[in-house]
């Protein structure tokens, strides 16, 4: 790895953490030594990086950093393009314009020499089964989750009945050949997961109470007290 990719990895990795690295840590996922570890870390401080280092704790990328655009590794383009072509295949209408757009102003902003990485790749994602077809726009849920308003939802059980469900959205989960909503029920005053295929209609509401942060905290730690 050239010095410079080098460079930008180490941010990258600082990125990842919101806790302070160690010296060593950095080291071995680079694979290079400390010495030359810390040669690279006074490299970045030098260039302004405001990255904090503290003794025995490790180093901190300080909020509001931004790199200079599309300084991407043909690891990280491939990465990017192949999340994006499975978004195109899977994401709701606006979701999947979204990616092929994506796609096509990576082709053009990106150095010449690594166009060919978007072009050709040689990666695509595969799926030999049939998706269900959605009945309403699912965009519909990731803007109630942007904008923290309830959904009222006509939903249809797996015998077809259908019932009036008054949920407040906080993730999107998608699997290959389904997507779940996971939400707070009103009805059911629990956590519910609602699949999108059998949504026969959905409106938005008002806001909801909960910050979404709060509501996947506890659903996460209702999870983790059902496993066995």
């Amino acid at each position: 790895m050239r010095r410079t990719e080098r460079l930008f990895q180490i941010i990258q990795v600082l990125r990842r953490h919101r806790a302070p690295v160690t010296g060593q840590v950095l080291a071995e996922e680079l694979e290079v030594s400390l010495r030359t570890l810390y040669r690279d870390m006074a490299e970045l401080i030098a260039q302004r990086v405001p990255i904090r280092g503290e003794a025995g704790t490790g180093y901190v990328l300080e909020d509001g950093y931004d790199m200079p655009p599309l300084m991407l590794t043909a690891d990280e383009l491939e990465a990017a393009v192949l999340g994006a072509q499975w978004v195109a295949a899977r994401g709701d209408a606006a979701l999947a314009r979204g990616a092929r757009d994506l796609i096509a102003k990576l082709t053009v902003a990106v150095p010449r020499e690594l166009q060919p990485v978007i072009v050709d790749s040689g990666l695509t994602p595969v799926s030999f089964r049939e998706r269900p077809k959605d009945s309403f726009d699912v965009a519909l849920v990731r803007q109630s989750i942007r904008g923290q308003t309830k959904l009222a939802l006509d939903y249809a059980d797996e015998t077809g009945n259908v019932t009036r469900r008054v949920v407040w959205p906080f993730l999107l989960a998608y699997w290959d050949d389904v997507r779940l909503i996971a939400a707070w029920c009103e009805l059911r005053q629990d956590f519910r997961h609602f699949r999108t295929d059998r949504v026969r209609r959905a409106e938005t509401l008002g806001r909801f109470p909960e910050r979404i942060t709060t509501l996947r905290r506890k659903w996460e730690a209702q999870r983790r007290s059902a496993k066995p």
